[in-house]
């Protein structure tokens, strides 16, 4: 099936990526414990290929006050993560369009707005997680991808905002939004969905 197939080359896309960033900053990290000689060919291709990941988080490492040196090991912790999340992402995605293609063969076209409104739960779902993440990071409204996921979720989470109280110190309503989203899923799976196969990827 080309929904497969294209779920599969995607998955192994990714997960090549991120082995190519891990074995990247490690090169990077052994260069740097070997302490090359910086005008070498060697060192100046290794900068070269990792200087684009390693650089902005050396800056944002500088700013929590940590040392810069430890930048390629932030990398491959964050390119995991964002690997996981953009996996998670895929599959979301493909399991709604199997879904959809299903209930459509069936003629069962509950079904199909079910899967429709369930896929776009949990993408949403998954969209407020990174934001949580990325908040982490302090990232601000000036990074794209955190304008993007502050554009997207704030609609949901700004009102929760002004009913909920701070906990402490902390905002609790992104936990409140993934558990109405939660719910939301919940209840189109005992009805829109009542007995509807489910393909996960």
């Amino acid at each position: 099936m080309i929904i497969t197939r294209t779920f599969w080359f995607l998955t192994v896309a990714v997960q090549v990526a991120i082995a190519a960033v891990i074995l990247l900053m490690i090169i990077r990290l052994i260069a740097d414990a070997m302490d090359l000689n910086p005008f070498a060919w060697t060192s100046r291709t290794i900068r070269r290929l990792s200087d684009g990941l390693v650089m902005p988080v050396r800056g944002g490492l500088r700013a929590f006050g940590v040392e810069p040196k430890f930048a390629p090991l932030v990398v491959i912790l964050i390119s995991i993560l964002l690997g996981y999340f953009l996996l998670q992402l895929v599959a979301t995605i493909f399991t709604t369009l199997v879904g959809v293609m299903d209930s459509t063969q069936r003629g069962a076209f509950i079904w199909v707005l079910g899967f429709i409104l369930y896929g776009l739960l949990s993408i949403y779902s998954l969209l407020i997680i990174i934001r949580i993440v990325f908040s982490w990071g302090m990232l601000d409204y000036t990074n794209r991808v955190m304008r993007f996921l502050v554009d997207v979720t704030e609609p949901l989470l700004g009102p929760l905002r002004r009913v909920i109280p701070l906990l402490g110190r902390f905002d609790i309503s992104p936990i409140v939004a993934l558990l109405l989203l939660w719910i939301l899923q919940g209840a189109l799976t005992g009805t829109l969905l009542r007995g509807a196969p489910f393909q996960t990827f």
